[in-house]
């Protein structure tokens, strides 16, 4: 008897089946482990292999117009497991899937970086500064004082608009400690987080121009995204040092 060779599995289209929403609509009223376990096998060929494919093709294309953030599939790719170790959610699932691509370098923060998710309600997709953290804030929002109207210019550019809106900026009531009252980008400096996002319904998930989608917003948001690193980047970037008297 010959045996003929195993056939390679099949590699997951980038975009999702009507089943990956029928699964998160059942994990949402079915979170827990008695649940999740015994369809863990679905879940992994329903939502993370495609996930996988369609965050392999946006990173292609990132090579391009975002090559700091070129990382990965697994890197860019969110556990589906929620952290429960501080939160009186105890549930143990996140029902959507997501990723995030963060810049070279700023893996371990968060920094600005691009983020795309999927839910049984809705795709979403943004680009930004979401929460970042204390030092890389001080950073931006001294960045602004000078940068403002440049940083203005590219929030307003038409083809921008048309596909984003933008982050409510989560902003403090009155001014940052050490800036100054009157300064014509308060409003921006005020900001603790910055960036665009756009929802869309979830049937976008079973198009099969779904990567192309996000790659079309991607590279949209693309100089939001580097004017946000900038001074994150220098921030954290190691100093020269200084040998006798010379740089």
């Amino acid at each position: 008897m010959v045996l003929k060779p195993a056939s390679a599995p099949v590699a997951a289209a980038p975009y999702f089946r009507p089943a990956a929403l029928t699964f998160l609509r059942n994990l949402a009223r079915n979170n827990d482990r008695a649940w999740f376990t015994p369809r863990k096998a679905v879940f992994e060929a329903e939502l993370k292999e495609p996930m996988l494919a369609v965050i392999r093709k946006v990173t292609d294309a990132m090579t391009d117009f975002a090559p700091e953030h070129v990382r990965p599939a697994e890197k860019s790719l969110f556990r589906i497991y929620r952290d429960t170790r501080f939160s009186n959610d105890k549930r143990p699932y996140k029902t959507h899937i997501a990723a995030w691509w963060s810049h070279q370098g700023l893996e371990k923060t968060s920094g600005a970086g691009y983020y795309f998710h999927v839910s049984a309600k809705e795709v979403i997709i943004a680009a930004g500064a979401y929460m970042p953290e204390k030092d890389q804030l001080a950073a931006i929002r001294h960045w602004l004082l000078e940068n403002h109207a440049e940083f203005r210019k590219v929030l307003r550019t038409t083809a921008l608009r048309k596909a984003f809106s933008e982050f409510e900026g989560n902003a403090l009531t009155r001014p940052p400690k050490g800036f100054p009252k009157e300064h014509p980008a308060l409003d921006l400096i005020q900001c603790r987080q910055w960036g665009l996002s756009a929802a869309l319904p979830a049937e976008a998930a079973l198009e099969p121009g779904l990567a192309a989608t996000l790659i079309r917003h991607f590279k949209l948001a693309a100089p939001v995204v580097a004017a946000l690193n900038t001074p994150i980047v220098e921030a954290v970037a190691p100093k020269r040092k200084v040998l006798f008297g010379l740089r």
